[in-house]
């Protein structure tokens, strides 16, 4: 008979489960309710009232009003329309210098590249040791021809957070439109876009315990009751072409109800559960990090083996990125899938590439640090004894494998002394 492996779930930065609460208010659209949101007849309207809705849920979680939400496939999408939409009216102002963060999520730095050869070019800030980028490197790097900065909120792989209003008051103040990453600060930390100073903020649902395949974009020149609105929303052009009454005219194709109503309700349990969700996760976290010291002090090692990447574990995050001395991420990695235990080594979107983390030798790991680390995220679904036991499990492993490698380098070492 085959034994079951109770599984430990701790890669909440790539997905999270989704909510029952957001299962139950999905399900009515997938079954009844399966109107077309752009027909006239009830079916329909009652699709269109259950969209308003959502945006009116989502709106709460940007700080905006309604009328300033456009729902996408996600974050990458909302990333690339920001970019690839202002592509035209920043180069009739001959506004052609980017700035983004070295260490931004890959659909970021991917579509600021994308414009390289419309005449583009981009300045890379780097982050501190700690993973965050300063406002005075960006103030520095602007020049009279940037028309768009780019900075995450909270970084997807160390969850170190950004001084967003000062950058956002920096943007201001020189005339320069602020775009920020908000994917991983969704649910964690408020978006406050008019005290920010954001024009563009991006989020997706399936990082808040919403469904995958849907998110949304907060864009400040959608509202076309704004004197400033109509001329903007000419300017900024929609990735897919075709439905001009769907979403403001930025994105065409009929409605994704069912994946809307969830990232609505998702949005709604964000902004009711923040702070709770926060102590939690962050407790979470300081729990399974002493977990693995108690582990290797029972073992017998020092502590000295292990690093935390970036942000300290006594700050408030969901997110810990750590290495052990000597000890290669994806042997750990496969060696805790084994028992069960679901961690990821950096960014979901690039997990199965060999080049390491570009966050983290951007942060000024060597590449074999960058090899060694590992990612853990939490979520409110999280149990304290699971949690705990990770941690002694993942501490186990890592110095089990030190000890193979030892060895292994030791035979090594031995075969070449023979072979002279």
């Amino acid at each position: 008979m085959r034994t079951v492996i109770p599984m430990i779930y701790l890669d909440n930065a790539a997905t999270t489960k989704v909510a029952p609460e957001v299962i139950e208010a999905m399900m009515p659209y997938f079954t009844d309710e399966y109107g077309n949101a752009g027909t006239l007849y009830k079916l329909g309207r009652n699709a269109a009232d259950a969209v308003q809705k959502a945006r009116e849920q989502v709106s709460l979680l940007f700080g905006c009003s309604p009328d300033h939400v456009i729902f996408t496939s996600g974050g990458s999408e909302g990333n690339n329309m920001v970019f690839k939409g202002l592509r035209h009216r920043l180069s009739e102002l001959g506004k052609k210098h980017l700035i983004v963060s070295a260490i931004e999520h890959d659909s970021v730095l991917r579509a600021a590249e994308s414009l390289i050869e419309d005449g583009f070019y981009i300045t890379y800030i780097k982050p501190d040791a700690d993973g965050k980028v300063r406002a005075r490197d960006i103030e520095d790097a602007i020049r009279p021809e940037t028309g768009l900065v780019s900075i995450m909120y909270v970084n997807n792989e160390v969850g170190s957070v950004n001084d967003i209003k000062e950058i956002g008051d920096v943007c201001r103040v020189h005339g320069v439109l602020f775009h920020t990453d908000c994917v991983q600060a969704a649910g964690q930390y408020p978006i406050d876009v008019d005290r920010n100073c954001i024009d563009f903020a991006t989020i997706s649902s399936h990082k808040i315990h919403g469904p995958k395949g849907v998110g949304a974009i907060y864009s400040r020149y959608t509202n076309f009751n704004d004197p400033n609105g109509d001329f903007l929303q000419q300017v900024i052009e929609p990735l897919i072409h075709g439905g001009h009454e769907q979403e403001y005219g930025y994105r065409g194709g009929t409605e994704n109800v069912p994946g809307i109503v969830g990232l609505g309700r998702a949005a709604e349990l964000a902004v009711a559960n923040m702070k709770e969700d926060m102590t939690e996760v962050s407790i979470f976290k300081q729990r399974f990090y002493m977990a693995i010291r108690d582990a290797l002090k029972e073992l017998g090692e020092s502590d000295n083996c292990i690093h935390i990447n970036g942000r300290s574990v006594i700050e408030p995050g969901k997110t810990l990125n750590f290495r052990f001395d000597g000890v290669d991420a994806e042997t750990l990695l496969l060696t805790l899938d084994a028992k069960g235990i679901c961690v990821s080594a950096g960014s979901a979107c690039r997990s199965r590439e060999a080049v390491p983390s570009h966050v983290l030798t951007a942060m000024g790991l060597s590449e074999d640090e960058a090899r060694s680390s590992i990612r853990v995220s939490f979520s409110r679904y999280n149990q304290t004894d699971e949690v705990l036991l990770a941690g002694d499990t993942i501490a186990r492993c890592a110095i089990a494998l030190r000890g193979i490698q030892t060895v292994s380098e030791g035979s090594g070492a031995a075969m070449d002394s023979e072979n002279k």
